[in-house]
């Protein structure tokens, strides 16, 4: 059972308070913030490697990103993923969702041998949701979004995945492409012998020219979609807590306020 894991390196959330924009380029100052592993991809990861120790196979993963995204791939290698593949390109920059799932999907192809794709059911800094599928719509593939529980069954594999306030149990053929929640497993810890064998690992590089991909294809020039400005909202004034002893008496207060502010 060969399986392929999409994962992206993300800023780490607890450090959001160090979040700045380019006032220039009106871009996100990666470089001062920490990344890891999108948290919805290291399910992903930990799905593969149970399957591979259940059924056997080869568990690869795959990032999409700057040169640094390769300690993304050893942290997936310490984990039990059997090879790493950093797609990296300077023409890569700026891809769109579209940009990038036809870049992932080119990827695919050229990996060839697969039963099943997986992503995280997003990721934390864009939150769209849109690769995985997009990457099953790119390869005419069969998709199942959402899962929390998957089961293998000979050629076929069925996911439960969630909807709202209820669930859905779907059947696919294989191969298939398969996002998943934090709910499918708990992420093992990387063992000392898997860290350092990540270290020593080789990483499997390609751009543009590897993919056959042609520079209206990939990065901006390839992206349906572009973000014209990110920039920090202002800081809103401090609210007023209006005292009282009574719900009434607090309520009265507000109306002498608003009336003195003219608003009413």
């Amino acid at each position: 059972m060969n399986t392929i894991v999409c994962i992206k390196q993300v800023p780490d959330t607890e450090h959001l308070q160090e979040v700045t924009i380019n006032p220039e380029t009106n871009t996100l100052e990666r470089q001062k913030i920490p990344a890891i592993i999108n948290p919805f991809d290291v399910n992903a990861i930990e799905e593969a490697i149970r399957i591979k120790e259940k059924q056997g196979g080869k568990v690869t993963v795959v990032t999409m990103g700057p040169p640094q995204a390769e300690e993304a791939l050893r942290t997936a290698l310490a984990m039990g993923a059997d090879e790493a593949i950093l797609l990296t390109d300077r023409a890569f920059a700026g891809s769109d969702t579209w940009a990038t799932a036809k870049t992932l999907a080119k990827a695919i192809r050229k990996i060839s041998e697969y039963d099943l794709i997986f992503f995280g059911k997003q990721a934390i800094d864009g939150d769209t949701a849109q690769v995985g599928p997009e990457v099953a719509e790119a390869l005419s593939l069969p998709q199942i979004t959402y899962v929390n529980k998957l089961d293998i069954e000979g050629n076929k594999v069925k996911g439960k995945r969630t909807v709202e306030d209820a669930y859905e149990e779907v059947e696919a053929p294989m191969p298939c492409v398969i996002t998943v929640t934090k709910d499918i497993n708990e992420p093992r810890f990387a063992s000392i012998k898997g860290l350092l064998k990540a270290k020593k690992a080789g990483i499997i590089k390609w751009g543009k020219d590897d993919l056959n991909l042609t520079d209206k294809e990939t990065g901006l020039n390839g992206s349906a979609t572009q973000v014209i400005k990110i920039f920090t909202p202002p800081r809103r004034e401090k609210g007023e807590i209006i005292e009282g002893a009574t719900a009434d008496e607090k309520a009265s207060k507000l109306v002498e306020k608003l009336r003195e502010d003219k608003i009413i």
